[in-house]
């Protein structure tokens, strides 16, 4: 696992909100930045966020460890690159909603 802890340069934690797993992310800008500021996993989360997208639907896109995840999310966040919504806390209390949640990924 050397390779997720140097891309993110032995970072553990991402700055900012705390980023939960079923937080939505979409970019904000419509050109790509420049090639020199960001990693190319920097730029392959803005490429899967043109759609909002959740962060455990990113991990598993991009074959990332949530937590690396995270923390390229968080830098996004901090270049103004993506915007991360968070659940509504109502739609958490829907026993429906949990339920199917928990029977997706009781089948995966």
């Amino acid at each position: 696992m050397l390779r997720p802890y140097a891309l993110v340069r032995g970072r553990t934690k991402p700055t900012g909100e705390v980023i939960d797993v079923i937080s939505t992310v979409f970019t904000l800008r419509v050109t790509v930045p420049e090639r020199t500021e960001l990693e190319p996993e920097h730029l392959a989360v803005l490429e899967q966020c043109r759609m909002p997208t959740s962060v455990a639907d990113l991990a598993s896109t991009l074959d990332l460890p949530l937590a690396v995840i995270r923390i390229l999310v968080a830098d996004l966040r901090d270049h103004h690159f993506v915007r991360i919504q968070r659940p509504r806390p109502e739609r958490l209390t829907d026993l429906g909603l949990l339920r199917e949640v928990a029977d997706g990924l009781r089948r995966l």
